[in-house]
């Protein structure tokens, strides 16, 4: 009688797809590891640069060297561009002469949101599709969860290529609007420098009684942390156009930027931060808000400057 085990195949089971095929151009330090990570994650990766050499340690590790671009474009349905800025990629690819009907190219190419629409636009009219990003991470982070890349057009041409980008970390698609990405990308950046520099304006001032920056941060933190628990409740505020003071008024608020403006004066620390916070407050409050909470502030971030 033979004991050994049966094993039963479902008709209905499908192997995995194989990873699908991406070819990446420009081989900065950011380009390296866009295509490392591809590799790693097991996707047949094409690469090219015009200094051929930066692309020898991938070629190492398994990337094919395209001899040229429009070889490069042509080996993958899926594009991923990284350049110094919009123009390179126009002048690159615009004259690459490769046929780009029904490729879809990915730009993380650094810009701003009427150079990624107008990137879309010259991109259709080579018969591309187009999605713009914006890498939130620095290369040594990119292939792990950590790296946020974001991603702003058309959601089916996101989703078809979702499971090729998503080799490079945690990946989100914002929106139809191709400027999306770039918005995202500075308001960030808006955040990361407030954050910082708030954090040096205390650290300058505590560094004159002789409190130095590693004391201070971990109390930074805990303020930081905990003002971030005020981001939803306030985005309500904005968005219903609605700023009852619950937790404070700005004319109180008002009082306080005083006494930091002062304490930095006394302390021969650079005030223009606080002094800049507390002319919007003022405009604010002449304006009628005085009662209402710090989030009506909003109606002077969102005027022109000078306006």
């Amino acid at each position: 009688m033979n004991n050994e085990p049966v094993i039963k195949h479902s008709a209905n089971a499908a192997a995995a797809p194989a990873p699908a095929p991406v070819t990446v151009v420009g081989l900065g330090l950011m380009g390296q590891a866009l295509a490392g990570a591809f590799l790693r994650a097991g996707h047949p990766t094409t690469v090219w640069n015009r200094t051929a050499s930066k692309a020898d340690q991938l070629v190492a590790e398994g990337a094919r060297r395209a001899p040229t671009l429009g070889e490069a474009l042509g080996a993958s349905p899926l594009t991923v561009v990284c350049l110094t800025d919009y123009d390179a990629v126009r002048d690159l690819l615009g004259t690459s002469g490769a046929d780009l009907d029904g490729t879809t190219l990915v730009n993380l190419t650094s810009g701003d949101s009427a150079q990624a629409r107008e990137a879309a636009r010259w991109a259709a009219k080579l018969g591309a599709r187009y999605l713009d990003g914006a890498i939130m991470a620095i290369p040594s982070a990119i292939g792990t969860a950590d790296a946020v890349i974001l991603h702003s057009g058309p959601a089916p041409d996101f989703a078809a290529h979702e499971p090729t980008l998503a080799a490079l970390g945690t990946v989100t698609h914002l929106g139809a609007d191709h400027g999306l990405a770039s918005l995202y990308d500075v308001a960030g950046l808006a955040m990361m420098w407030s954050v910082l520099n708030a954090w040096l304006q205390g650290t300058a001032l505590l560094r004159t009684v002789g409190v130095d920056a590693a004391t201070y941060a971990p109390f930074a933190r805990q303020i930081a942390a905990g003002v971030a628990e005020w981001l939803p409740g306030y985005a309500e505020q904005i968005d219903r156009g609605s700023f009852p003071a619950e937790v404070s008024a700005l004319e109180t608020d008002a009082r306080a930027m005083a006494h930091m403006v002062e304490e930095s004066e006394a302390a021969g620390v650079n005030a223009e931060l606080p002094k800049l916070i507390q002319a919007m407050a003022a405009r604010s409050i002449a304006a009628g808000h005085g009662a209402e909470q710090y989030p009506v502030l909003i109606e002077e971030f969102g005027k022109p400057s000078g306006g």
